[in-house]
């Protein structure tokens, strides 16, 4: 009798061991490139579901592949336990390619700095970075022309930044 009570103990202990290791927390909700034409930037958007009990103290972290090569861009942001949604954004990028994949992880962390979960996927763009003008069309917080671009002159200048390597092929090709 009192093997098979440490017997079912123990089988109590390990199935809640697999529960908690396999716990979804959140969930990807939407994942897309936003371009601001007026900043000529690019930037990463991704919205994650909260779907399990995130204990207060629990940060996110992102690495977000880097669309003009080098290694990946990270950022790492609080969770606070009342959200229902967290939403992730990269620091402004160069080079994105339309339509190439790029990966993105992202790892809740824990207030004892575990790990909670670990989520891949990618976010493909449907523009390429080529639409944007190399320098913001504005400057400052009443969106003054640029000088740069908006020459004296009366003429523009729209190019686009010639710095960013070939296109790229998707990663794994």
């Amino acid at each position: 009798m009192k093997k098979m009570m440490m017997l079912a103990c123990l089988m109590v202990a390990l199935a809640a061991c697999q529960r908690e290791e396999g716990k979804t927390l959140v969930e990807v909700g939407g994942r897309v490139f936003i371009f601001n034409y007026r900043l000529s930037t690019a930037v990463y958007e991704i919205a994650l579901k909260k779907v399990g009990d995130i204990p207060d103290g629990s940060v996110v972290t992102t690495e977000y592949e880097n669309p003009a090569g080098g290694p990946p861009i990270s950022t790492t942001a609080k969770i606070f336990p009342f959200w229902q949604k967290i939403a992730l954004e990269s620091p402004p990028l160069r080079c994105v390619v339309k339509d190439r994949p790029y990966k993105v992880t992202i790892r809740i962390i824990g207030p004892d700095k575990t790990e909670l979960q670990k989520l891949e996927t990618t976010v493909t763009s449907s523009l390429d970075q080529s639409i944007l003008a190399a320098k913001p069309l504005v400057t400052g917080p009443a969106y003054d022309k640029n000088p740069e671009v908006f020459k004296s002159d009366g003429t523009a200048d729209y190019s686009p930044d010639q710095s960013c390597p070939a296109k790229a092929s998707p990663s794994g090709s």
